[in-house]
Protein backbone atom coordinates (compact mmCIF):
# COMPACT_ATOMS: atom_id res chain seq x y z
CA UNK A 1 0.00 0.00 0.00
CA UNK A 2 1.34 3.05 -0.81
CA UNK A 3 1.41 6.13 1.76
CA UNK A 4 0.19 9.17 1.21
CA UNK A 5 1.37 11.81 3.14
CA UNK A 6 -2.39 14.53 3.69
CA UNK A 7 -0.32 16.79 5.89
CA UNK A 8 1.71 18.75 3.18
CA UNK A 9 -1.59 19.01 1.09
CA UNK A 10 -3.54 20.17 4.28
CA UNK A 11 -0.63 22.87 4.71
CA UNK A 12 -0.74 24.16 0.89
CA UNK A 13 -4.64 24.11 0.94
CA UNK A 14 -4.28 26.29 4.48
CA UNK A 15 -1.80 28.88 2.68
CA UNK A 16 -4.21 28.70 -0.86
CA UNK A 17 -6.96 29.47 1.52
CA UNK A 18 -4.84 32.17 3.72
CA UNK A 19 -3.74 33.94 0.53
CA UNK A 20 -6.82 34.37 -0.66
CA UNK A 21 -8.28 35.41 2.40
CA UNK A 22 -5.37 38.28 2.27
CA UNK A 23 -5.82 38.94 -1.38
CA UNK A 24 -9.79 39.29 -0.59
CA UNK A 25 -8.61 41.82 2.21
CA UNK A 26 -5.82 43.98 0.18
CA UNK A 27 -9.01 43.72 -2.63
CA UNK A 28 -11.81 45.26 -0.13
CA UNK A 29 -8.89 47.59 1.21
CA UNK A 30 -8.53 49.15 -2.57
CA UNK A 31 -12.15 48.81 -3.37
CA UNK A 32 -12.85 50.62 0.14
CA UNK A 33 -10.14 53.22 -0.67
CA UNK A 34 -11.56 53.36 -3.91
CA UNK A 35 -15.13 54.53 -2.83
CA UNK A 36 -13.57 56.67 -0.56
CA UNK A 37 -11.42 58.41 -2.87
CA UNK A 38 -14.76 58.43 -5.55
CA UNK A 39 -17.06 59.60 -2.85
CA UNK A 40 -14.45 62.38 -1.58
CA UNK A 41 -14.15 63.61 -4.91
CA UNK A 42 -18.15 63.62 -6.01
CA UNK A 43 -18.51 65.78 -2.65
CA UNK A 44 -15.43 67.83 -3.69
CA UNK A 45 -17.18 68.31 -7.14
CA UNK A 46 -19.97 69.30 -5.68
CA UNK A 47 -18.62 71.43 -3.15
CA UNK A 48 -16.85 73.35 -5.98
CA UNK A 49 -20.03 73.62 -7.78
CA UNK A 50 -22.10 75.22 -4.98
CA UNK A 51 -19.68 76.98 -4.44
CA UNK A 52 -18.97 78.55 -7.50
CA UNK A 53 -22.79 78.56 -7.41
CA UNK A 54 -22.70 80.99 -4.10
CA UNK A 55 -19.99 83.10 -6.13
CA UNK A 56 -22.52 83.97 -8.84
CA UNK A 57 -25.17 84.61 -5.99
CA UNK A 58 -23.71 86.90 -4.15
CA UNK A 59 -22.27 88.90 -7.83
CA UNK A 60 -26.08 89.28 -8.37
CA UNK A 61 -26.89 90.18 -4.71
CA UNK A 62 -24.84 93.25 -5.05
CA UNK A 63 -26.26 94.08 -8.30
CA UNK A 64 -29.62 93.70 -7.01
CA UNK A 65 -28.50 95.78 -3.78
CA UNK A 66 -26.86 98.36 -6.26
CA UNK A 67 -30.23 98.62 -7.82
CA UNK A 68 -31.91 98.82 -4.98
CA UNK A 69 -30.03 101.75 -3.85
CA UNK A 70 -30.62 103.56 -6.98
CA UNK A 71 -34.70 102.96 -6.84
CA UNK A 72 -34.61 103.90 -3.07
CA UNK A 73 -32.13 107.38 -4.16
CA UNK A 74 -35.05 107.65 -7.20
CA UNK A 75 -37.73 107.39 -4.76
CA UNK A 76 -36.45 110.41 -2.70
CA UNK A 77 -35.79 112.76 -5.40
CA UNK A 78 -39.49 111.51 -6.86
CA UNK A 79 -40.64 112.36 -3.30
CA UNK A 80 -38.43 115.82 -3.63
CA UNK A 81 -40.00 116.69 -6.97
CA UNK A 82 -43.53 115.68 -5.82
CA UNK A 83 -42.87 118.56 -2.75
CA UNK A 84 -41.82 120.80 -5.00
CA UNK A 85 -44.66 120.63 -7.36
CA UNK A 86 -47.17 120.58 -4.43
CA UNK A 87 -45.68 123.67 -3.26
CA UNK A 88 -45.76 125.37 -6.78
CA UNK A 89 -49.37 124.16 -7.01
CA UNK A 90 -50.37 125.78 -3.15
CA UNK A 91 -48.81 129.07 -4.13
CA UNK A 92 -50.19 129.08 -7.72
CA UNK A 93 -53.71 128.45 -6.31
CA UNK A 94 -53.03 131.35 -3.60
CA UNK A 95 -51.22 134.00 -5.82
CA UNK A 96 -54.28 135.76 -6.18
CA UNK A 97 -55.48 135.47 -2.49
CA UNK A 98 -53.58 138.59 -1.76
CA UNK A 99 -54.74 140.18 -4.48
CA UNK A 100 -58.84 139.32 -3.39
CA UNK A 101 -57.46 140.11 0.55
CA UNK A 102 -56.13 143.83 -0.70
CA UNK A 103 -59.45 144.92 -2.28
CA UNK A 104 -61.36 143.57 -0.02
CA UNK A 105 -59.46 145.42 3.00
CA UNK A 106 -60.31 148.54 0.71
CA UNK A 107 -63.80 147.86 0.77
CA UNK A 108 -64.55 147.09 4.45
CA UNK A 109 -62.82 150.47 5.86
CA UNK A 110 -65.51 152.82 6.63
CA UNK A 111 -65.68 156.19 6.06
CA UNK A 112 -63.90 157.94 8.87
CA UNK A 113 -61.08 155.36 9.42
CA UNK A 114 -57.30 155.21 8.02
CA UNK A 115 -54.89 152.95 8.21
CA UNK A 116 -51.51 153.58 9.09
CA UNK A 117 -49.48 150.39 8.87
CA UNK A 118 -50.43 147.58 7.57
CA UNK A 119 -48.00 144.06 8.03
CA UNK A 120 -49.16 140.54 7.21
CA UNK A 121 -47.52 137.06 8.49
CA UNK A 122 -48.48 134.08 6.50
CA UNK A 123 -52.14 134.21 7.41
CA UNK A 124 -51.89 136.87 10.33
CA UNK A 125 -52.71 140.30 9.34
CA UNK A 126 -52.11 143.39 12.04
CA UNK A 127 -53.60 147.02 10.88
CA UNK A 128 -52.77 150.05 12.77
CA UNK A 129 -54.46 152.99 12.14
CA UNK A 130 -56.80 155.94 13.05
CA UNK A 131 -60.28 156.65 13.44
CA UNK A 132 -62.32 159.62 14.12
CA UNK A 133 -63.97 157.83 16.81
CA UNK A 134 -64.30 154.25 18.24
CA UNK A 135 -67.75 153.62 16.81
CA UNK A 136 -66.32 153.86 13.59
CA UNK A 137 -63.91 150.92 14.66
CA UNK A 138 -66.32 148.92 15.90
CA UNK A 139 -68.01 149.01 13.04
CA UNK A 140 -64.24 148.52 10.72
CA UNK A 141 -64.79 145.17 13.06
CA UNK A 142 -68.12 144.21 11.84
CA UNK A 143 -67.07 144.67 8.32
CA UNK A 144 -64.34 142.25 8.49
CA UNK A 145 -66.21 139.74 10.05
CA UNK A 146 -68.50 139.74 7.23
CA UNK A 147 -66.01 139.90 4.74
CA UNK A 148 -65.05 136.67 2.61
CA UNK A 149 -61.79 137.11 2.85
CA UNK A 150 -60.44 138.84 5.99
CA UNK A 151 -61.63 137.07 9.68
CA UNK A 152 -61.71 136.65 12.97
CA UNK A 153 -60.81 140.55 13.55
CA UNK A 154 -59.26 141.01 17.17
CA UNK A 155 -58.92 144.42 18.94
CA UNK A 156 -55.39 144.85 20.51
CA UNK A 157 -55.16 148.58 21.43
CA UNK A 158 -57.88 151.44 21.17
CA UNK A 159 -56.75 155.14 22.25
CA UNK A 160 -58.46 158.01 22.97
CA UNK A 161 -56.48 161.00 21.73
CA UNK A 162 -57.24 164.74 21.78
CA UNK A 163 -56.85 167.05 18.72
CA UNK A 164 -57.36 170.55 19.32
CA UNK A 165 -60.56 172.37 19.31
CA UNK A 166 -62.29 170.02 16.28
CA UNK A 167 -62.66 166.95 18.69
CA UNK A 168 -60.47 163.85 19.14
CA UNK A 169 -59.69 160.48 17.35
CA UNK A 170 -58.82 156.97 18.25
CA UNK A 171 -55.28 155.28 17.72
CA UNK A 172 -55.94 151.48 17.07
CA UNK A 173 -54.01 148.17 16.82
CA UNK A 174 -56.26 145.16 15.48
CA UNK A 175 -55.55 141.96 14.18
CA UNK A 176 -57.15 139.40 11.79
CA UNK A 177 -56.35 136.53 9.39
CA UNK A 178 -56.67 135.92 5.95
CA UNK A 179 -59.34 134.41 5.17
CA UNK A 180 -60.36 132.10 1.94
CA UNK A 181 -63.80 131.49 0.83
CA UNK A 182 -62.79 128.81 -1.37
CA UNK A 183 -61.12 126.67 1.14
CA UNK A 184 -64.62 127.83 3.44
CA UNK A 185 -66.86 126.02 0.67
CA UNK A 186 -64.54 123.15 0.36
CA UNK A 187 -65.12 122.82 4.17
CA UNK A 188 -68.95 123.26 4.12
CA UNK A 189 -69.31 120.46 1.74
CA UNK A 190 -67.10 118.53 3.48
CA UNK A 191 -69.05 118.61 6.41
CA UNK A 192 -72.05 118.08 4.51
CA UNK A 193 -70.89 114.86 3.49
Amino acid sequence: MARINLLNWREEKRKQIEQQFYGMLAGAAIAGVAVILAVQMQLGAMIEHQESRNSYLKTEIKKVEKAIAEIKALEKEKADLLARMNVIQELQGNRSDSVHMLDELVKVLPEGVHLTKFKQKIKSLTFDGIAQSNARVSAYMRNIERAEWLKAPNLKVIQSKKKGTDGGYSQFTLTSQQGNPVEKKKNTKKSKG
